[in-house]
């Protein structure tokens, strides 16, 4: 009888360790896949952003006109974007300023409700990664060289240094490492005047 309990009792304890263990793996597994998808939408909306890439310039809170696509300054990146959609019909333009900042390991996304802003406009700011180790957004001309500040300055307008032909993403985010991805810039008729929104 005492060798039957015995058994029992290392069977139970085995069974709840199995339990335990199993249950820890689980947890682990869903993190996981949670935090796999966090990246996968991140990706989805660079895709999304970086696709209606359009060469709108704006005016900035004092008035000053600003490329339509800019790298290394305030943001890591601040670009005009077309394709915003607008089911409810407001009176708003399609086109979008939208940017990226990484602040405390965490990716922000912003964007303005108008293209040319006035002192008290202010950017509507959405989280879109956590855990960022690093991030570097690159312009790369139609020669293939690649900037890390765009536009570049000192090129004359002909040169091909002024031609944004790609952008590329590096990014570092916990599990996955290092991510790499670029993106083709549709070449377009050259950069329009700020009109308003």
């Amino acid at each position: 009888m005492l060798v039957a309990m015995a058994i029992f009792a290392m069977l139970g304890v085995m069974t709840s360790q199995l339990v335990s263990r199993i249950i820890i793996l689980d947890k682990k597994t869903v993190k996981h896949g949670e935090r796999l998808m966090e990246i996968q939408q991140a990706m989805q909306i660079f895709e999304r952003d970086f696709g209606q890439l359009t060469q709108r310039s704006i005016r900035d809170e004092s008035g000053e006109l600003q490329a339509s696509t800019k790298i290394g300054e305030q943001f890591l990146i601040e670009f005009s974007r077309q394709g915003w959609r607008n089911p409810l019909l407001r009176a708003r333009s399609t086109l979008q300023r939208v940017a990226y900042i990484v602040e405390e390991e965490t990716l922000y996304r912003y964007y303005w409700q108008v293209l040319d802003r006035a002192d008290e406009t202010e950017p509507v700011i959405q989280t879109l990664l956590t855990n960022v180790s690093s991030a570097e957004f690159l312009a790369i001309d139609s020669t293939g060289a690649e900037y890390s500040f765009w536009p570049v300055a000192g090129n004359s307008e002909q040169s091909d240094a002024n031609t944004l032909s790609a952008l590329r993403l590096n990014i570092e985010v916990a599990p996955l490492g290092e991510l790499n991805r670029i993106w083709a810039v549709t070449p377009e008729a050259p950069e329009l005047e700020s009109l308003g929104t």
